[in-house]
Parts: structure tokens; C-alpha cells; sequence
């Protein structure tokens, strides 16, 4: 096992090996959990997510034992709650397979709560084939301060709802987002939220509020899949399209006409590595 004992102050504790892997600005805690070693992810998750007393993160993945699949991925937010599909998260658990040299396979199937996924690692490119669960709602009318906003929902392994502006860098996330994540409409699993700014046929922008992180983050890999498959279907972008994040980095969405195939691809790396005290 990739620990071993230590006396802090008297407490009985032990040294949990991590890794800090980010795909696009999303940043994420890796922890090889095949012995379960982690029992309770949600209050692990709370604590070494945090970004002033523990490593920080926008979540926790969890590697274990799958019957089915390669490996089982488990993805905790840092406030508990298990995500049901993280596509930046996927990557960033690909990338951590090959650099602790548990699998050196290119191609895995991994099981995930919303089902299961194939990958592919070229280097620093991972590569996800991606769902689209259910059929998207497009065009919903959001109330939101006497006025009715008009937005589109997606399950893409987590809910999103993709609104479309202008200028997406002028969008007030911090304010909006919350209103929207939270509105009545969504409830009771809430949504994700997605501003989304088309450049041209083959380009578009996009900042996500995270439901879980509660704020913004520098990137969602679902998210991305979202704004990219509903831009798609209304027929503002060609397939593959190129999605710039907030962290100014470009991720590709690969999309086909029946949206049974949908690909996620874009780097990672491999941000530090290190032990983190768990009792």
C-alpha cells in the first residue's frame, strides 16, 4: 500500500499517497483507493478539497475495482456530494493510471455511476467517449427577476443548462450562476450552468458554474460536452468543435448527427504529487 504509519501529536494517523492531476484548469486529488483504504469519500472529499486546510481540489476521484470495466471511478465535490459522471475528471483519472504505472494500456472501459465510458491516452491527450443521457429540452424559459431567460437543458452524465450571450467574459457567473443552479424548475438535483459565447462554425467559448464546487471553475469537462452538443443542435457549430475555457485553454468536442457518438479530448498534467495525513 502506498502509505505507511506515523505519530502526529499522539494521533494514530497514516500517510495517504495523492496525486494533484488538472485537465484544462480544472484541478482534481487522485487517490488509488483499489484497497478501500477511504471509506467515507464524502468527508474525505470535504476536507481535502479544501483550498486553505487541505491539498485543494474541484474533487476528489476515487480509483477502485470494478467488475465489470477496467476500473470504477468514484468522483466526490468538495462539499460531499458524488457526481454521477465527471468528464475532466475521466481524463485526469486516465492520465494518473499511466503515470503510477498501475495499467499501461492506451484503452480502458471505466465504470462510472452514470454508466460506463470508454478512453483512450495518447501522452498528455486523453481522449472520452461521452453520453448524452435522455433527450435535451431545448429552448426552457427560466423566470429569474421578472424577467424569463432562455436557456436549454442536457444531461450529460450531470444536468447542465447551456445559456448563449454575446460576450461571455461579461457574464456576472458569481451572481447569475447560484440563480440559476438552484431554481425551482431543476429541482430537486439543481443543474450546472453554462455560458456560451459561438465565434464562428467551429469555435466557442465557455464559463460553467459548478453545481457541487458552488463557483465558477476554470473548466468542466462536462460542461464543455453540454455547450458544444447544444450548440451543435441548433446548429451553430460543425462538428468537431473547439472549446476555449476559462483557463484559456482549448478542449475538442467531436459530435455525430445522432449524438450517439460524442468524444471529449484535450490534455492533462500532472500538477504535483505528494502524502496527505488521513486517521
Amino acid at each position: 500500500m502506498p502509505f505507511d504509519k506515523l505519530e502526529n501529536k499522539s494521533i494514530f494517523m497514516m500517510k495517504m499517497e495523492f496525486y494533484k492531476v488538472v485537465a484544462s484548469g480544472n484541478d482534481f486529488v487522485v487517490i488509488d483507493n483499489r484497497g478501500k483504504i477511504i471509506k467515507r469519500g464524502k468527508d474525505f472529499a470535504v476536507k481535502v478539497c479544501d483550498r486553505k486546510f487541505g491539498v485543494g481540489a474541484d474533487g476528489l476521484i476515487l480509483v477502485e475495482d470494478s467488475k465489470i470495466c477496467d476500473f470504477k471511478m468514484r468522483m466526490f465535490n468538495p462539499d460531499g456530494s458524488e457526481a454521477e459522471m465527471c468528464g475532466n475528471g475521466l481524463r485526469c483519472l486516465i492520465r494518473f493510471l499511466r503515470e503510477k504505472g498501475i495499467s499501461r494500456k492506451r484503452k480502458f472501459l471505466i465504470e462510472a455511476k452514470a454508466g460506463i465510458y470508454e478512453c483512450e491516452i495518447n501522452g498528455e491527450n486523453v481522449k472520452v467517449w461521452m453520453k448524452v443521457i435522455g433527450k435535451p429540452n431545448l429552448y426552457i424559459e427560466i423566470p429569474l427577476n421578472r424577467k424569463k431567460l432562455k436557456g436549454h437543458y442536457i444531461d450529460s452524465g450531470v444536468p447542465h443548462t447551456v445559456i448563449f450571450t454575446k460576450d461571455v467574459g461579461k457574464v456576472n457567473i458569481e451572481k447569475i450562476g447560484p440563480l440559476i443552479r438552484y431554481h425551482e424548475i431543476f429541482k430537486p438535483r439543481g443543474t450546472n450552468v453554462d455560458f456560451v459565447e459561438v465565434l464562428d462554425k467551429g469555435r466557442i467559448k465557455i464559463r460553467t458554474y459548478e453545481r457541487g464546487v458552488e463557483k465558477e471553475t476554470l473548466s468542466c469537462g462536462t460542461g464543455v460536452v453540454a455547450g458544444a452538443v447544444i450548440s451543435f443542435l441548433l446548429k451553430k457549430v460543425n462538428s468537431p468543435v473547439k472549446v476555449i475555457t476559462a483557463s484559456g485553454d482549448t478542449l475538442k468536442v467531436g459530435i455525430s448527427d445522432d449524438l450517439k457518438k460524442i468524444y471529449l479530448e484535450g490534455k492533462t498534467f500532472i500538477s504535483f504529487w505528494g502524502e496527505y495525513p488521513y486517521k
